[in-house]
């Protein structure tokens, strides 16, 4: 059921698995480049050759807040010398508020050491690693979505179509089941995922909680085989949306 999944995202066929002894499969360079060093804070990951595409993938994220600097009231209140932490507490718990600014809010408040609800999960981003670039798929509890092809080219839709934004909403919801079987998330993100496999990264309250292996692994396993259903559902409208519409 998942070579629908494979062929949206850019695959031909399943990966085959590897003969014994034969060497993994190449890493994809792109994906490698930018990793973040040991330790410290997350700067931008760069798996694209253009600035704009590795700027939109970055923010996916929301874990560089200096990407985000803006005039509009909520995320300046996040920059603002001597921001009181009620404030950004309010920003953060407000589910009215778009998806990426609460991650940002929860965010600054873990940065400093105020207490933030475990496990309420504001978004997933599905990264697929291919021979020609890297597929990335972000749907957030808002029903915003954003699509960056391998190719180049960006999708981005504002919780409408009223489909996208109910599927990306339901990815989301499913994607609370990976997110409860960890005991923690992390801080520290990671360059993409090497050619062959995939990984779902969920965007959560008290950080990030991540999925990643083969994809035949991913594909079938109990908590993230859900997710990628989502995922293929959400393609699939997507790639309707760009259809030219019969008369």
């Amino acid at each position: 059921m998942f070579k629908k999944l494979l062929a949206l995202l850019g695959f031909k066929s399943t990966p085959a698995a590897a003969e014994p002894g034969a060497p993994a499969p190449a890493r994809n360079n792109a994906a490698a480049d930018g990793s973040p060093p040991e330790g410290g804070a997350n700067r931008p990951i760069a798996p694209y050759a253009r600035e704009d595409l590795n700027l939109v993938y970055n923010l996916l994220f929301c874990d560089d807040a200096s990407l985000f600097k803006t005039t509009d009231d909520a995320t300046r209140s996040l920059f603002a010398d001597g921001t009181e932490p009620t404030v950004v507490r309010a920003i953060a718990d407000d589910r009215d508020e778009e998806s990426r600014v609460r991650m940002l809010a929860y965010n600054w408040l873990h940065e400093n050491a105020q207490p933030v609800p475990p496990k309420e999960t504001l978004g997933v981003v599905i990264e697929v690693p291919l021979e020609q670039g890297l597929d990335v798929l972000a749907a957030y509890a808002d029903g915003t979505v954003r699509y960056i092809n391998h190719m180049g080219s960006i999708s981005v839709y504002e919780s409408h179509p009223a489909e996208i934004a109910a599927q990306a909403k339901e990815i989301v919801e499913t994607a609370q089941g990976m997110v409860k079987q960890q005991p923690v998330g992390t801080r520290r993100r990671q360059a993409p995922p090497s050619l062959g496999d995939v990984r779902l990264t969920a965007l959560v309250s008290d950080g990030l909680y991540v999925g990643q292996g083969a994809f035949e692994a991913i594909a079938t396993g109990k908590q993230t085989a859900p997710v990628l259903q989502g995922a293929q559902k959400l393609l699939d409208l997507i790639v309707r949306q760009g259809r030219p519409k019969a008369d």
